[in-house]
């Protein structure tokens, strides 16, 4: 570990620092646009020069490695004229956007030339102009603006993995681009516009719409997906205007999925702003009383057992709790939270949680993927296996979906046959998790979302169990989940009951009028037809599948606009406040169920949130440790059973559409259009 001074303190950084990483520790502001801490370094832009004693001019500190004993300066007349240089090389061609550019006042190029540039330019010349690139409906290119920096293609290249841009030409000439004009295919490509330290890559979805300082900021969680991601939600009045990712190393770094970022639009589109009643067969719009005086008419004389409720993938635990409460209240044990049939239990939480924790991907030396495309059910996972994948050193197998994961991997078989093989230690691959100090297993739901999924479940349990995943240090046993509210949900047991029947069971119980009255907590990943027969209270956010089926719709509120607790693939609690308020009659989905359960004679024992929270809390005590990845108790999860011969399908057809919010989302129509049979998984036979 060298040491160092940097203007006259002495550092010591890390093997393998660089000098710029080296001022950063000891308080001295260096500084840069090609530089990033996530990426290679470029040396492009020379806007970090500082000045080592003993160099005959300054230096790069970004491609400088520190060394023993160098003495650096980072404010002597000889660097402030450097830098000044350097920017007025810069904006030679840079032209005057700020003020109709949509970076301005959150611009690095701005911040820059006001704290390190001259007053004023020496160049008369006239400026150069560069064609704009059409990089598909997500990024908006003003190429004129750009610095050639590289970000962009060198985050194509080692975090999204797709190589899809680059520069051609030469000096002035320079331009950056894809080779042959397409749209960006990454699922990350939304990180590119925060990557840019100019306007040159911006948000189409939000161009000309808004300017930073009219924005309120919220700091809250992303439930797309499963990962958790951290986010800030940025508003305008009662209208989402942008997504933006939140640092959180051990989720998503500093990254978000595009479905994250720009599916906010869905947020506006097919929205529940008021109760509605079906009367002759038809919806019509009715006060809050009607709608709980209707539900009310339904349930009375119906026993509990002929009551069901089925919780969807973006429910915050509070409503979960709060229903399973109203469900206990009226004696019925039919709730389910696996919309999907994943043959999931609640009994052992290592048996559905992603054990070694997202960040934990970096420590594993060897992966078995099972029945998933992680790259279209959870690109920030995907990202991190293809981080561990660059160090060198890491053999991946794949059983299932044959796709384009943006890393090499061994396509092992298509089906459960394979898991089989590799169990009993009959096929190559199991040898090489043996021998692994920290095998890992990723199944996906595509694997436990079939008639075998317990009989799957048992078999990748066996495998973890024969190749040490299972040890006291290390848990490599990981479910990749693809809904938010799953990991909550089983957390709180909302399971079926004593008797108490499962999604599929509730189904056939209405089909045959064994289920008189479904209620339907923002699910709407399943078959509606077949509730037919049955009264149906669907209460959410959008007008989607289940809203069409409903007998009665009371209109909730959207992730954004609540405040919740969320629980993550991994485990890991995490709090979610309110960016705003849900429109119209809507309300916060706790509230709902408070109301409605007076009505029905079954008042529920909170009238605050702080109330509902503590009753939680104090029923699942794992929700109160907030940021915490807790572990779970292993055992016998899983059961013995014939494994199919179906093939493993991921669980996801299109990235762009898993939800209500995304399938009304403009933007994610668009992407759809673009990007429709790009992405789709290549299946094998099994091996």
């Amino acid at each position: 570990m060298p040491t160092l001074k940097v203007d006259g303190i002495e550092v010591t950084v890390p093997d393998g620092s660089t000098v710029l990483q080296a001022c950063e520790e000891a308080g001295s502001e260096v500084p840069r646009f090609c530089y990033h801490d996530r990426l290679s370094i470029a040396g492009n832009c020379r806007m970090c020069l500082v000045e080592m004693e003993k160099a005959p001019k300054p230096i790069a500190s970004c491609a400088m490695p520190a060394g023993e004993g160098m003495e650096i300066h980072t404010d002597t007349p000889s660097v402030k004229k450097a830098r000044e240089g350097v920017m007025e090389f810069l904006l030679i061609n840079h032209p005057l956007d700020c003020p109709i550019c949509d970076q301005g006042g959150e611009c690095d190029l701005q911040d820059q030339a006001v704290a390190y540039g001259r007053h004023s330019s020496r160049f008369g010349e006239g400026k150069r102009a560069v064609k704009d690139k059409d990089i598909g409906p997500l990024v908006q290119t003003i190429m004129t603006r750009c610095i050639h920096c590289t970000r962009c293609i060198r985050f194509t290249e080692e975090i999204a993995g797709t190589n899809e841009l680059g520069s051609v030409f030469r000096g002035e000439h320079t331009e950056i681009g894809t080779y042959v004009e397409k749209a960006v295919s990454s699922e990350l490509s939304g990180n590119l516009i925060d990557l840019c330290p100019v306007g040159a890559l911006t948000s189409k979805p939000y161009s000309f719409t808004a300017r930073p300082w009219e924005l309120k900021k919220t700091e809250t969680i992303d439930a797309m997906d499963a990962v958790g991601s951290n986010i800030r939600v940025d508003s305008r009045g009662r209208e989402i205007m942008r997504v933006l990712p939140r640092l959180h190393e051990d989720i998503n770094e500093e990254w978000i999925s595009d479905k994250t970022r720009f599916a906010c639009d869905g947020l506006k589109q097919r929205r529940l702003d008021k109760c509605w009643v079906r009367t002759d067969g038809k919806l019509a719009e009715a006060t809050w009383d009607d709608a709980f005086a209707a539900i009310a008419a339904a349930l009375k004389g119906v026993d509990g057992k002929s009551i069901a409720a089925i919780a969807g993938d973006m429910v915050e635990c509070e409503s979960l709790y709060a229903t399973k409460a109203l469900m206990t209240a009226l004696g019925s044990p039919h709730i389910d939270c696996r919309q999907d049939g994943a043959a999931l239990s609640a009994d052992h939480r290592a048996s559905y949680i992603f054990n070694s924790g997202i960040a934990g991907i970096e420590d594993a030396d060897a992966i078995l993927l099972v029945g998933t495309n992680p790259r279209a059910e959870a690109p920030l996972v995907n990202a991190r296996i293809r981080k561990r994948w660059l160090d060198g050193g890491l053999p991946i197998g794949v059983i299932g979906p044959q796709a384009d994961l943006t890393y090499d991997y061994d396509y092992l078989g298509a089906g459960p046959k394979t898991l089989d093989d590799i169990a009993n230690g009959k096929h190559p691959f199991s040898d090489i998790l043996k021998n692994a100090e920290r095998p890992m297993l990723v199944i996906g739901q595509g694997a436990l979302a079939r008639s075998d999924g317990a009989a799957v479940l048992n078999t990748a349990r066996r495998i973890a169990e024969a190749t040490g995943m299972n040890a006291d240090t290390w848990n490599g046993f990981n479910v990749l989940h693809t809904a938010a509210a799953r990991v909550g949900a089983l957390d709180l047991g909302f399971v079926p009951g004593e008797q108490g029947r499962d999604v599929d069971g509730i189904l056939s119980g209405a089909e045959s009028g064994d289920i008189k009255v479904v209620f339907l907590m923002g699910a709407d990943e399943l078959d509606t037809r077949r509730l037919d027969k049955s009264f149906v209270v669907y209460q959410g956010h959008h007008g989607d599948v289940g809203a069409h089926a409903a007998d009665v719709i009371l209109p909730g509120s959207a992730y954004t606009e609540k405040a919740g607790t969320w629980v993550n693939t991994e485990g890991r609690v995490q709090h979610a406040e309110a960016a705003t308020q849900p429109p119209g009659d809507a309300r916060e989905d706790w509230t709902i169920l408070r109301a409605l359960s007076e009505v029905l004679g079954h008042t529920l024992p909170f009238d605050t949130f702080g109330a509902l929270q503590t009753a939680m809390i104090d029923a699942c005590p794992i929700l109160g440790l907030v940021d915490e990845q807790t572990s779970g108790n292993w055992g016998a999860f899983g059961a013995e059973g014939t494994l199919g011969t179906d093939i493993f399908e991921s669980a996801v057809e299109n990235f762009y559409m898993t939800d209500p919010i995304s399938r009304a989302s403009p933007t994610m129509a668009e992407c759809t259009s673009v990007f429709a049979g790009e992405k789709t998984d290549k299946t094998g036979t099994d091996g």
